[in-house]
């Protein structure tokens, strides 16, 4: 099987990359603009390419063929998305699009996984909203969110028409090593990592500490993109979360567990976001019931992996001479 991803090189393609070297013989294609080229497998190649080159696409499918294509590039930090709302809608429909009409191009007939997001469901109204199921119809709150049910209508409407085989998968917030320092667990992890190494003062500046998300382990986050690629039916969104609501304030309470420093708390107006959800989570019945998939990964191993993560960071840009990471 030729596997085509998206957006390997980032925290989730990393992950599932490994997953997938580790437990099946498949081919891995991955594509990325930050690409070095670099083969670090016998059965890993990449392509250094900007989705949004439409030409670009068609050849790389033209000359690749893949058998499953996992779409996870994508411009997916929310305050990013308000700030650059137009670069944020072409980099992930473009993209999209661009995939499902070099397919129709080159009559190819993959599966297809679209990585999409929990964004899409918006905010709660009312407490019977929750837990967020598939049924819901989306209610974005932010670009970001637009571009996400975009992409899976976009998605939707190439199944529909020219009978690709589509699988849309809707993450909840995922974290784990490796994760780059913009989104919450890993900028938490990478404060107190610089506190005890001596590069800060022992304050943390803090935003929203009070909403509520789904968290899951990234490795049990791709096992589920692995579980939906082999067994989900076409056509079909499925949530991948881990159905427990846990505030901000206990993700970073648990990880100063995990340090002997005591550490300040302040808050900082410039952390919070324009139109916060409070609260969001997910049942993940569907894909328990299409696939057995369930996480595996307790909450605070995960936490505990995130922080010796960027204490490794941090210790080698010491060790660098880099004052960051």
């Amino acid at each position: 099987m030729r596997v085509l991803i998206t957006g390997m090189s980032g925290f989730a393609g990393r992950h599932l990359a490994e997953l997938l070297l580790r437990e099946t013989h498949w081919l891995l294609i991955g594509v990325s603009r930050d690409a070095s080229g670099d083969r670090s497998h016998p059965r890993e190649f990449w392509w250094r390419l900007d989705l949004r080159d439409a030409d670009g696409v068609r050849r790389l499918l033209r000359y690749e063929r893949p058998d499953i294509i996992v779409h996870l590039a994508a411009q997916a930090h929310v305050p990013t998305a308000w700030k650059a709302p137009w670069e944020t809608y072409e980099t992930n429909l473009k993209s999209t699009l661009n995939l499902f009409e070099g397919i129709v191009a080159n009559k190819l007939s993959p599966r297809v996984l679209v990585v999409s997001s929990n964004e899409v469901y918006g905010k709660p109204e009312h407490d019977s909203d929750l837990p967020f199921h598939e049924s819901r119809a989306p209610q974005p709150t932010n670009p970001y969110a637009v571009s996400k049910a975009a992409q899976e209508l976009i998605a939707l409407q190439y199944h529909r028409s020219h009978g690709i085989d589509v699988v849309i998968a809707r993450p909840f917030n995922h974290i784990g090593p490796g994760q780059g320092a913009q989104f919450v667990a890993a900028d938490f992890a990478r404060q107190i990592a610089e506190i005890e190494c001596g590069l800060r003062e022992p304050v943390m500046m803090l935003g929203n500490m009070a909403a509520q998300r789904d968290f899951t382990d990234v490795r049990d986050v791709v096992r589920a993109y692995l579980a939906l690629i082999r067994f989900a039916d076409g056509g079909q969104a499925y949530n991948v979360c881990s159905g427990q609501p846990r505030s901000i304030q206990s993700l970073l309470d648990a990880l100063l567990k995990l340090t002997p420093i005591s550490i300040e708390q302040r808050t900082d107006p410039a952390k919070f976001r324009v139109a916060d959800t409070p609260i969001s989570y997910g049942s993940a019945e569907r894909i328990r019931q299409a696939t057995g998939w369930q996480p595996r990964i307790p909450f605070e191993q995960t936490l505990a992996d995130v922080l010796d993560d960027w204490r490794q960071r941090v210790r080698a840009a010491i060790a660098q001479g880099k004052n960051q990471p």
